[in-house]
């Protein structure tokens, strides 16, 4: 079982743990280290099992507000799924603009202009 040394409000522990969660251990020693410092600089000298209940009720408040906003936005969530899904919006775009269907016709009447020119002059 390996055994970490961890520091919190500026102490050293040492800590075992099951193999493979040294990383965890780690981080949620920061965490409470992270909430430790500030009760440490207010307060002064303290016991170390009272800087440990200060950091960790404050963790404890922290994470207790943590998972009120993750209720609220799951029941938000849930909400939003149970609504029907809208109506699809029906837009009906001219396949070809009146603009263009205009240019081909005047393009379509000089290549029948030019075309009967040129048999014209054939036939002469």
């Amino acid at each position: 079982m390996p055994e970490l040394s961890i520091t919190i409000g500026g102490k050293t522990f040492e800590v075992a743990c099951q193999p493979g969660e040294e990383e965890f251990l780690h981080s949620a020693a920061a965490m409470l280290d992270a909430e430790a410092m500030p009760v440490v600089e207010q307060m002064g000298r303290m016991t170390d099992s009272r800087m440990l209940l200060m950091a960790g009720l404050m963790l404890a408040d922290r994470m207790a507000g943590a998972d009120e906003e993750l209720r609220r936005l799951r029941a938000e969530l849930a909400e939003l799924e149970a609504r029907p899904a809208p109506e699809p919006e029906r837009i009906e775009v001219p396949v070809i603009p009146a603009g263009v269907k205009e240019a081909l016709a005047e393009l379509a009447a000089r290549a029948e202009a030019m075309a009967e020119r040129v048999e014209e002059r054939a036939r002469a």
